[in-house]
């Protein structure tokens, strides 16, 4: 795309081009629809996988609430561990799907561990977008979301855990999809954050109205030590972009680091979804989590 010309809002982005050609499975290993909806999980990603992993909220206090933010009340789910004081806070960015199940799952995983663990619905002023079941549907509305108004429910939603009684001085995000070029960004727009984890966010994109740079260009800015988990197969984000970005931010004498799965796709942790590959995501979670304990987020 030739420089100064914007994305149109409805136009694919790299973490869309790789979840939708991820590579399908078997037929009989999927939920029916409604099974599925009435399980909690989006249906815009695709058919949802029978055996999805639960996370019980046993010895946590898990619920849903909201956050007072610019243009009303942001729904956003938390997971803590049950008589712990001061738990560190960990913000989970989601995908373009919405407030769903999985991000739900992967909240309450991180309480298990310790953690206040804090999704918000940064979407949520579009309407409800884990009832939207195509992505052509989705693609102009999350596409208008604008970097601006994330970063400011992001502060929001710190400020809300931290009231909570969450550690801030003890701040990690974590983030998929989408929600990986969230982890990226806000990590050059708060300079509090202890630790990052991007799964397969964007890197390279070009520039919109909304989202006037992307994770690339911003590089230099980087202020927080952030893990990038990527897939070798991922057909939206290939390889080459990420050796370049790791280039830029060594470079640029950022702490980083970077691990590329051979054979995974995008979506290569999502478990509720076909692109699922167990063993790359069981070691992009242990690295995840010796990443926020390397850099004081966890204990």
């Amino acid at each position: 795309m030739p420089a100064g010309k914007h994305l149109p809002a409805g136009k694919h982005l790299s973490d869309i081009v790789g979840l939708t050609r991820a590579a399908p499975l078997s037929r009989r290993l999927f939920m029916a629809a409604s099974s599925a909806a009435a399980a909690g999980y989006t249906l815009a990603a695709g058919p949802v996988r029978a055996d999805p992993i639960r996370t019980s909220a046993e010895g946590l206090v898990a619920a849903d609430a909201t956050v007072k933010v610019s243009g009303g009340d942001m729904p956003v789910y938390f997971a803590r561990p049950e008589g712990i004081e001061n738990p560190p806070i960990i913000l989970v960015a989601m995908e373009i799907f919405g407030l769903h199940e999985y991000i739900k799952d992967v909240t309450r995983r991180l309480g298990k561990l310790g953690a206040f663990a804090i999704a918000p619905d940064t979407y949520f002023r579009l309407g409800d977008l884990t009832k939207i079941d195509s992505i052509p549907q989705l693609l102009p509305l999350v596409n208008s979301k604008s970097d601006a108004e994330l970063f400011a429910d992001l502060d929001a939603t710190v400020a809300f855990a931290k009231a909570q009684g969450g550690d801030a001085n003890r701040l990690g995000i974590i983030g998929f999809c989408r929600g990986g070029r969230t982890v990226w960004l806000y990590a050059t727009h708060n300079p509090a954050l202890k630790a990052g984890v991007s799964f397969y966010g964007s890197l390279m994109d070009p520039p919109s109205a909304a989202m006037p740079q992307n994770a690339f260009d911003l590089a230099d800015e980087v202020k927080a030590p952030v893990l990038g988990l990527y897939g070798a197969e991922d057909q939206g984000i290939p390889p080459d972009q990420v050796r370049q970005m790791e280039a830029r931010l060594k470079a640029a004498g950022k702490t980083v680091e970077f691990k590329i799965y051979p054979g995974a796709p995008h979506g290569f942790f999502a478990d509720y979804r076909a692109s699922y590959r167990e063993e790359a995501a069981e070691d992009a979670w242990s690295r995840a989590i010796a990443w926020f304990k390397t850099y004081g987020v966890l204990a």
